[in-house]
């Protein structure tokens, strides 16, 4: 939604709704009916109230609404600054929980039931447009509650608000089973398909708002997530039951879900490709300078998440489409180009974040059988072959080279070539930049608040028209966060179709579409040729290896990679690992390319959920508290 009907929404929730969220675990509808009544007296109050519903939009991409940015192991910042990191660095606590949605989300779903239940008294609107509206605020309270349960597991599902004569014991609601929390977000996405439009009728005034596409994308989603193993088959929460005895987790594994969810992938797929939506291909026309191949697949992989309303995109968040928002990512997460700018480099992504990304021939740098592996920390100059990624002639590491191009499409390091911006080094063409980050460097260590903390900065994100006006002056590109964009539907149907049938060539069809993206071979080539396991894509468990990295690459950086390995059951293996860096207060490589640990990570098994606000658990004590906490 456009930003000003946001900022009418929020202001129509505050005048027509007498909030009292203090007083009971859910709030009741409150006693002020006629004031409801007037909001649906004609049309143009039922729109405010229907961006009222759009107004609770987590804002993805945002540090402090957004715990899958840095709630993780993706970024890390320097200790100055750290408080955003506090749920990465263990620190989760039930008494006010840090991320906490559990109120919002409630107030969000309660204002999408009143919608629900007065907007067909509005007289002035057609059917064919009531329809339409029904639909999106159905949507979104499907979606509010799937943040809550991908956040919480099992929660109360507020099917409608409570009428104001309910009593106390009405109140007290309990945590609906895991299993009924996913099959009413399915329910409710069905229905609300069968009034969306395919597309936007209006783009310039409508660019936000919920399409059919974006509904079936979201109940793929959605079925993947339950089918997965935090979810499908979890014996870890078998304990994990309301005080009448009521299981809250079914522990026996079904395989059915796979295959439920692999069909709701392929309807989004055919929903996407009907409207004409495809992976986004960098087209380089509008440019007044010769751009290599090399660098066109760099800005194609970029370009997917920055070039606003791209082809691939199936839902962006046009709440997060703000000059505040991309200022902070350009000045948090861009190095600093010149002295006095005001961008820092200051989010950094840890050595595994480099190490996740493949060799040159598309597999894992672990399993590349022509890649110098256990050699990756020697150092090496960079030859005329590696100009077009680092530095000709600069002595940085071996794990620098060699690697796939979503490597030098997303990370920064010391010696590392960045394109765009508006700058111009001698005798190259424009925007040319190289990175670095030795201690007292321009991007290194030494002058507080402007350099990483890993050695590493983070170029995805960024888009490559940022431009560097002057030593004080520094214009971002704007664009909306992308929730959700094709690759991740294709590798969330090759997930769901190997877990469910084994791997074949439609799972490898769709995650090649992605690989072919990112300038990589397929799947079977880059395996049979130049991997110790070649014979690693032909079985499930392979594939499935396969495909969670490819997932992990693709996305990393999008705020994906907390819920994945969340409901992949993984974080407990990959936040236990250290956070790496190089030692960042030397100035020779050899003493600079030394890891150094930045950070023990901890995280057990109560972590996978999110606490309850212990509050609400006082409050109603039909509510139990999730394991651990």
């Amino acid at each position: 939604m456009m930003r000003k009907y946001i900022i009418i929404g929020v202001q129509a929730a505050m005048i027509l709704i007498a909030f009292n969220s203090c007083k009971k675990f859910l709030d009741v509808v409150p006693d002020n009916v006629a004031t409801i009544d007037n909001a649906f007296t004609m049309r143009t109050q039922a729109m405010k109230f229907l961006y009222t519903c759009y107004s609770f939009m987590p804002r993805n991409g945002q540090l402090g609404d957004d715990p899958a940015m840095v709630g993780g192991d993706e970024l890390w910042e320097i200790p100055e600054r750290g408080a955003y990191l506090d749920m990465a660095k263990g620190f989760q606590s039930k008494v006010g929980p840090l991320g906490d949605r559990w109120q919002s989300m409630y107030q969000a779903i309660r204002d999408c039931n009143i919608f629900l239940e007065n907007i067909g008294k509005v007289p002035d609107m057609l059917p064919e447009e009531k329809s339409r509206w029904i639909a999106e605020v159905k949507f979104l309270k499907a979606y509010y509650h799937f943040c809550l349960v991908r956040m919480y597991g099992p929660i109360p599902l507020i099917r409608t608000n409570l009428p104001i004569s309910s009593d106390v014991n009405q109140v007290k609601v309990f945590r609906d089973p895991v299993d009924s929390c996913f099959n009413y977000i399915s329910t409710l996405l069905d229905e609300a398909a069968i009034g969306l439009p395919a597309i936007v009728i209006s783009p310039a005034t409508e660019a936000g708002r919920i399409t059919l596409p974006i509904a079936l994308s979201l109940k793929a989603k959605v079925l993947v997530t339950a089918a997965s193993p935090l979810f499908n088959g979890n014996t870890d929460q078998s304990a994990l039951k309301n005080s009448d005895g009521t299981q809250l987790f079914n522990t026996t594994f079904s395989q059915d879900k796979w295959d439920i969810a692999a069909i709701a992938c392929r309807e989004a797929i055919d929903a996407c490709a009907n409207v004409g939506m495809k992976l986004y291909m960098y087209n380089p026309s509008f440019q007044q300078f010769d751009v290599s191949d090399t660098i066109k697949t760099q800005l194609s992989i970029s370009g997917a998440v920055t070039e606003k309303w791209n082809s691939e995109i199936i839902w962006a968040n046009t709440q997060s489409n703000t000059d505040n928002l991309q200022r902070l990512i350009s000045n948090w997460w861009d190095p600093r180009y010149l002295d006095g700018v005001v961008t820092r480099g200051e989010l950094s992504p840890p050595l595994k974040m480099a190490e996740l990304f493949y060799s040159s021939n598309g597999v894992p740098i672990n399993e590349d059988k022509t890649y110098d592996y256990t050699g990756r920390y020697n150092l090496r100059v960079a030859g005329d072959a590696d100009k077009l990624y680092i530095h000709k002639g600069y002595t940085t590491v071996g794990i620098h080279f060699d690697r796939e191009p979503r490597f030098y499409a997303d990370l920064g390091f010391d010696g590392a070539v960045y394109y765009g911006h508006g700058r111009y080094d001698d005798n190259d063409f424009m925007g040319l930049f190289y990175l670095e980050g030795k201690f007292k460097q321009r991007n290194g260590k030494g002058k507080y608040g402007y350099n990483t903390v890993t050695g590493y900065n983070l170029k995805k994100l960024i888009h490559f028209q940022n431009v560097v006006n002057s030593n004080t002056d520094y214009s971002v590109v704007n664009y909306p966060y992308p929730i959700m964009r094709l690759s991740d539907l294709y590798l969330l149907y090759a997930e769901a179709l190997n877990e469910f049938e084994g791997p074949g060539e439609e799972v490898n069809k769709y995650v090649d579409l992605v690989r072919a993206r990112a300038g990589l071979p397929k799947v079977a080539v880059a395996w049979a040729n130049f991997s110790t396991n070649p014979v690693k894509f032909q079985n499930k468990d392979g594939m499935r290896s396969i495909i969670r990295q490819e997932r992990l690459i693709e996305l990393s950086f999008e705020s994906q990679r907390l819920w994945d390995l969340r409901r992949w059951k993984e974080s407990a293996t990959e936040l236990n690992k250290q956070i790496l860096g190089w030692d960042l207060s030397q100035t020779e490589p050899i003493s600079y390319y030394r890891t150094t640990v930045v950070y023990n990570q901890s995280f057990g098994s109560k972590d996978y959920f999110w606490p309850i606000d212990e509050n609400y658990i006082v409050n109603n004590r039909n509510l139990v508290q999730n394991l651990g906490w």
